[in-house]
């Protein structure tokens, strides 16, 4: 088995290869030296960005691959019916099969009338 060891440098602020460095104490020192914010719930759990690092790859490899853009606002104007198509019209397996809007707003508290 080869062993890797992960030496922080200006290159490391591209994406880690692995979750645990996102919290390691010298890749969050070297985001803070270069004033970038982190984002994490306190705990530095790998679990912070999960929800959306499964968003960006369903647009990934449901939109943006599938496409050749031809100018930033084809692509800016494509993704944003996509993401309204994912909010509204696609199922969800986490969801049941419902839609993201289906589930949030059939479970908000209805207002009674005056």
């Amino acid at each position: 088995m080869t062993s890797f060891s992960y030496q922080p440098t200006e290159t490391a602020l591209r994406r880690p290869l692995e979750s645990a460095q996102f919290t390691s104490v010298d890749y969050t020192g070297l985001l803070l030296d270069n004033a970038i914010a982190i984002s994490m719930d306190g705990r530095g759990a790998w679990r912070d960005n999960v929800f959306v690092e499964r968003l960006w790859r369903s647009v990934k490899y449901e939109e943006v691959y599938l496409k050749a853009y031809d100018s930033v606002g084809e692509a800016r104007a494509s993704i944003g019916r996509y993401l309204d198509f994912y909010n509204r019209k696609r199922p969800h397996s986490s969801l049941d099969a419902r839609t993201p809007d289906h589930a949030y707003f059939n479970h908000l508290p209805q207002v009674a009338a005056a």
